[in-house]
């Protein structure tokens, strides 16, 4: 239970932190939401680009898996949504490099921007968060295995239905049957108590 509500708050954390990184800084001071899905299958331009057409896009759809995921308890989703982030991500950086020739770090607007930080980040507690996941715990159902015949010694405790105990009838004779239409049991006849003695 604790596992499962630190590995969802992780996981949370990291949506947020991913679907929040397409509006920071990636590289040079132009931010994800201006990157076209496109630029990275085609390359890199320096076309802007909308919102919901931007690297923020499959974020969104990474964060939607991440609250199913935490909803269903299940830690293959989480650890999806945390791939296709890294993925994503991963993918851009790629295709930056082949545009600019090399990818550079720096802190004063020129280089990698703090917005490739916090999708890094966001992909990496998502999948961190899934490892903390506990998920559903699976019912092992165990096979129903039919009941053995007792002993010739206890044969008052059989069928299994009944309370095992000694049986109130000491009599040699069978138990009376009961009847299915009152629900009480048969009185023997008379003639038939005769006979006994």
């Amino acid at each position: 239970m604790i596992r499962n509500i630190l590995g969802s708050l992780v996981a949370l954390a990291g949506a947020a932190s991913a679907v929040l990184s397409p509006f920071r800084d990636w590289y040079e001071g132009r931010t994800g939401r201006e990157y076209q899905v496109e630029d990275l299958f085609g390359g890199i331009t320096a076309t802007e680009s909308g919102v919901l057409v931007s690297v923020l896009l499959p974020f969104l759809g990474a964060a939607v898996l991440v609250v199913l995921g935490v909803l269903l308890r299940s830690r293959l989703v989480v650890a999806l949504a945390g791939l296709v982030v890294l993925g994503f991500t991963i993918l851009w950086m790629v295709r930056q490099g082949q545009a600019t020739g090399s990818l550079t770090v720096g802190g004063d607007g020129v280089g990698l921007g703090v917005g490739v930080v916090n999708a890094l980040a966001g992909g990496v507690l998502m999948v961190i968060g899934a490892v903390l996941m506990k998920g559903r715990r699976r019912r092992e159902r165990r096979p129903v295995e039919p009941y053995e015949a007792p002993p010739a010694d206890q044969v008052d405790m059989w069928p299994p239905t009944q309370e095992p105990g000694m049986s109130t009838n000491t009599s040699p004779w069978p138990e009376p049957e009961v009847d299915p239409y009152t629900g009480r049991r048969a009185r023997p006849r008379r003639g038939s108590r005769r006979a006994r003695g």
